[in-house]
């Protein structure tokens, strides 16, 4: 698959409107943002494939907005063709399918996660294999475009829940009042974090790892169990390193299935009032709910 023929000039993948999967509600957005020249963010929502993504570009010129859309596709078309394949004859391959399905009756203590898990993880490896591909070609040996990449998918052969995360953008879960972060930022300031440094902290936005600069990238994937009304946010570093945590927390605490639209509206408006200087994008998800 190639993707040389995404995007010049920049347009978001899915429309902003509310999406109906079969657990959730989501509703995303993307800005611009008052400083920029272009938009290197963008998102995806597929709904009949049950999933839900985000990236920020970079690579200067036009290259981080082709890196952000060009990962989007590649997941989105890596884990098409995986489910239709399997769909095609379920019954060719029944050993094949219960693998897949995490259906194992010689296993012992086998996780039923396990299928999910790592098809998500061959998604990402393949979606980098693409940008990378496309940053040697050009001559880019070592850096290039990337993106980061933050994302959900229900796998429909077990109904498992996962999220996937490179770089800094970031999933949240808001539930009982409380905002939680549920990836971890892969840069070096929160590696220096983590290692005990309180002064001269690096620059937050230096990346540990983004699909396409490398050959290799280590995803975090882990399995997501989701109550009733969860509500789910992933945005771009243009939210979460502009806006603070109890602006965000609040302003998701007055949002309902109803107005996921608004609330999206709501917490870009905010980044803008604190002083953005990136891209905005945020996608918030209402768990297992239909509309109104």
């Amino acid at each position: 698959m190639s993707t040389d023929n995404i995007l010049t000039p920049w347009a978001a993948l899915s429309s902003s409107r509310l999406h109906v999967l079969p657990w959730c509600l989501a509703f995303g957005m993307t800005d611009i943002g008052p400083v920029r020249q272009r938009n290197e963010d963008n998102f995806l929502i597929d709904e009949a494939l049950q999933l839900l993504m985000l990236t920020d570009g970079m690579g200067g010129h036009a290259e981080g907005a082709v890196a952000s859309a060009a990962a989007l596709v590649a997941m989105q078309q890596f884990l098409q063709r995986t489910v239709q394949h399997s769909d095609s004859n379920p019954m060719r391959d029944r050993a094949a399918a219960d693998a897949l399905a995490g259906r194992d009756p010689d296993a012992t203590g086998s996780d039923p996660h396990t299928p999910a898990v790592q098809l998500t993880s061959d998604a990402v490896d393949f979606a980098n294999a693409e940008l990378y591909a496309q940053n040697l070609a050009r001559g880019r040996t070592e850096g290039g475009m990337g993106t980061t990449l933050t994302g959900l998918w229900q796998c429909p052969f077990n109904d498992t829940l996962v999220f996937f995360h490179v770089g800094d953008s970031r999933l949240y879960r808001f539930r009982s009042g409380a905002l939680i972060q549920l990836t971890r930022d892969q840069t070096v300031y929160q590696q220096a974090f983590d290692m005990g440094a309180i002064e001269n902290l690096p620059a937050r936005n230096l990346l540990l790892q983004a699909l396409g600069p490398s050959a290799h990238v280590t995803p975090e994937i882990r399995v997501l169990q989701t109550e009733r009304h969860d509500l789910l946010m992933l945005c771009s570093d243009g939210l979460h390193g502009s806006v603070p945590h109890g602006d965000i927390e609040q302003t998701l605490g007055l949002a309902t299935q109803d107005t996921l639209g608004p609330t999206c509206e709501k917490l870009i408006g905010l980044a803008k009032d604190y002083g953005v200087r990136d891209n905005i994008t945020v996608l918030l998800v209402w768990c297992g709910s239909s509309p109104t």
